[in-house]
């Protein structure tokens, strides 16, 4: 489970990513209409894509010659119940 969270954190840690995650909550989205709003280049936006597929933090599937993106938000509420334990455990951890 752990290496599972870290590599959905690193693949987090990227400004570019989390500019594509944030456009997505919204919506699914073309990649075609997601690099109008960030300053990089198409193959660029390509692979941050392909990385958060294949982390599991979107998903993805092809409608005619367009692939659509959107978020995974099992995933994220998996992250944030990560966090959550991280936190609850802290706090037993200080009480005692």
């Amino acid at each position: 489970m752990e290496k599972n969270m870290a590599e959905l954190f690193k693949a987090m840690s990227d400004e570019n990513r989390l500019k594509i995650l944030k456009q997505l909550l919204s919506g699914e989205r073309c990649g075609c209409t997601l690099i109008d709003k960030l300053p990089i280049s198409q193959p660029t936006l390509s692979y941050h894509l392909k990385w958060l597929n294949k982390v599991g933090l979107t998903t993805s599937y092809k409608e005619g010659t367009w692939n659509k993106h959107e978020v995974n938000k099992s995933t994220i509420n998996q992250m944030i119940a990560f966090l959550e334990e991280l936190r609850d455990t802290e706090e037993e951890v200080c009480s005692l």
